[in-house]
C-alpha cells in the first residue's frame, strides 16, 4: 500500500461514520422513552440497548481512526487489532448475561444470534482486518468496511427490535390483565 490508506475510502467512512453517530442519538432517544414505561427494567436495557450503543460506538471510533490524517496501515492494525478482540470479550460477557435473565425473560435463538452470534463474527472480522493490515494486504481495507458495515446492520437490527418491543409493551400491566394475545373480554378465542 504505497497510497495513502484512505484514498478512495473517504466517502464510505463518512457515511458509516454520520449513520453510526445519529442512530446512537436516536437509541438515547429510546431509552428516555422507555424510562417511562412501567415494568421495563434496568437490566433489560443494560442488555439489549447497551451492546446496541457499544456496536454503533464501535463503527463510529472505526471511522474516525481510519479517517485520521496521516495514519499508516502499521499503527492502525494494532488498534483495530485491540478493539476487535475487545468486541469478542463484550460478546462473550453479552452471552454470559443472556443466560442470567432467564427468571424474567428466556432469550430466544434470534436473541442469541444477534446480540451474540453476529456481532462475535463482525469483531472476529475486525481481527482478519488488523492482521491483513498489518500485513499491507491489498483487501484489508475491504475486510475492514465489511466488519464495520457488519456491525451497523447488527446494530440497526437491534434497535428496530428494542423500538418494536417497546412500542408494543407500553403497559405491561394492562397487557397481562387483558389476558394472552387471541382471546376477547369473553374468554373465548377471537
Amino acid at each position: 500500500m504505497s497510497e495513502p490508506l484512505m484514498a478512495g475510502w473517504e466517502n464510505f467512512y463518512v457515511i458509516t461514520g454520520s449513520a453510526a453517530s445519529a442512530l446512537t442519538g436516536l437509541t438515547f432517544v429510546v431509552i428516555a422513552l422507555a424510562a417511562q414505561i412501567s415494568g421495563v427494567r434496568p437490566s433489560g436495557l443494560r442488555g439489549f440497548v447497551t451492546p446496541t450503543v457499544v456496536h454503533f460506538s464501535s463503527v463510529l471510533a472505526l471511522a474516525c481512526l481510519v479517517s485520521m490524517p496521516h495514519l499508516n496501515a502499521g499503527a492502525l492494525a494494532p488498534v483495530i487489532g485491540v478493539g476487535g478482540l475487545a468486541g469478542l470479550m463484550y460478546a462473550a460477557w453479552i452471552a454470559k448475561n443472556l443466560g442470567l435473565h432467564s427468571e424474567l425473560y428466556r432469550a430466544v435463538f434470534e436473541d442469541w444470534t444477534w446480540h451474540v452470534i453476529l456481532p462475535a463474527i463482525a469483531y472476529t472480522g475486525l481481527l482478519v482486518a488488523a492482521m491483513l493490515l498489518a500485513h499491507r494486504h491489498a483487501f484489508s481495507l475491504y475486510s475492514l468496511a465489511v466488519a464495520s458495515l457488519f456491525l451497523l446492520l447488527i446494530g440497526i437490527h437491534n434497535a428496530w427490535d428494542i423500538a418494536v418491543w417497546l412500542s408494543t409493551n407500553r403497559n405491561p400491566a394492562a397487557n397481562q390483565a387483558a389476558g394472552p394475545p387471541g382471546k376477547d373480554d369473553g374468554g373465548t378465542p377471537a
